[in-house]
């Protein structure tokens, strides 16, 4: 029959186009997430400096160096308020 093999060679070059569709979107999916991963800093890394640096503060406080204003300002500034 002469539409059996037409019909079979659209559907295999469907499967390849579909299958080439499909790789191009897994490959842009991939690329976007190595970029989300470089752009986004590490969370438990910023909640330690976060820690750290109040610390500090806290510890410049406690010695005298800052004033109990300067530290509220301090303090603010780190945790963004």
């Amino acid at each position: 029959m002469p539409g059996g093999r037409d019909r079979r060679q659209r559907r295999r070059r469907a499967a390849v186009v579909g299958g080439a569709a499909m790789a191009a979107k897994k490959h842009r999916e991939h690329k976007q997430e190595e970029a989300e991963a470089q752009q986004a800093p590490p969370a438990a890394a910023a909640g330690d400096d976060t820690v750290a640096r109040l610390t500090q503060l806290k510890g410049l406080l406690d010695s005298g160096v800052l004033t109990q204003e300067e530290f509220d300002a301090e303090k603010a500034k780190v945790l963004g308020s």
